[in-house]
């Protein structure tokens, strides 16, 4: 599989090392010297433009940086406590970072470096984050088990759902539709639909908890990943979210706590393809239709 991939597009290869200098091999040939983003352990990363990603760390701070020079643009501070969560519309120029103090706050790319809107009301950690494709509202969830939705202008919450030992762990919001996909503690993996902000559908609850959650750019698919241990769970499940809403595959091969699945770029010519991380130190790429690894 990864033969044919890599017979498909051109590589330019970036090494990051641990000192924050950038090494590059390919087209561009020429070695860079950066400062690290943060100061400490980075907890969470998403893209923001097609050449700029956000990041967030247990230092407190939200970074924006290139993807194709490593250097840090933007440094926004103002969390009393680790960023546990960073997203953003890809179309806007606004970040939202969610973190252990309770609150999530929004940040503009081009304004100053603070943050331009506060969402307090959670009572435990933030642990979900999804913001709409039109950046209007965001969907915010927590280890207090519950979800709230807010419209990102005013910082007003527009509604509060809860449900008993519902852990969020992750959010993520389906493309050009109201619904939101939420994996928790419980095992389970909700969709949420945001207008009433009620759960539309909950998949049969998996033998782990679910850690994080993905879907389809065509809003098909949703992807989940599991716990686990010693070769035991921590698979990615694919789930169908228009017809039959049941498991489609499932994909197996981490020894340790799957912790994060993504929906890997389609190219004209390639295989639908999906990434997984895992405790066990490894990142797999899989066909996405057969469970094969590349």
């Amino acid at each position: 599989t990864m033969g044919k991939l890599q017979s498909k597009i051109s590589f330019h290869t970036t090494k990051y090392r641990a000192d924050g200098s950038v090494g590059q091999t390919g087209p561009a040939g020429a070695s860079q010297q950066h400062s690290p983003a943060h100061t400490d352990a980075v907890t969470s990363v998403a893209a923001l433009q097609p050449d700029l990603c956000v990041s967030g760390g247990r230092d407190k701070s939200v970074a924006v940086s290139s993807w194709r020079s490593g250097a840090a643009l933007r440094r926004f501070t103002g969390h009393e406590r680790e960023v546990t969560k960073v997203t953003s519309a890809l179309d806007s120029n606004r970040v939202f970072s969610a973190s252990r103090d309770k609150t999530v706050m929004m940040w503009e790319l081009h304004g100053t470096s603070g943050p331009s809107q506060h969402f307090p009301g959670h009572e435990l950690v933030v642990t979900g984050l999804a913001v709409s494709p039109d950046a209007s509202q965001l969907c915010t969830g927590s280890r207090d088990n519950t979800v709230c939705k807010w419209d990102t202008e005013t910082g007003e919450c527009l509604g509060r759902a809860a449900i008993s030992r519902n852990l969020v762990t992750h959010l993520c919001w389906v493309p050009g539709e109201p619904y939101v996909i939420q994996t928790s503690e419980d095992k389970t993996t909700r969709v949420w639909d945001s207008r009433e902000l009620q759960v539309a559908h909950t998949f049969p609850a998996k033998q782990h908890i679910q850690t994080c959650c993905d879907v389809s750019q065509d809003g098909r698919y949703c992807l989940s990943s599991s716990s686990g241990s010693a070769g035991h769970g921590a698979e990615a499940t694919l789930w169908d979210l228009r017809q039959t809403r049941g498991r489609v595959c499932e994909y197996r091969g981490h020894f340790q706590t799957t912790t994060s699945c993504v929906f890997l770029p389609r190219g004209p010519a390639l295989a639908p393809s999906i990434a997984t991380s895992s405790s066990d130190s490894t990142v797999k790429v899989w066909d996405q239709d057969t469970a094969g690894r590349g």
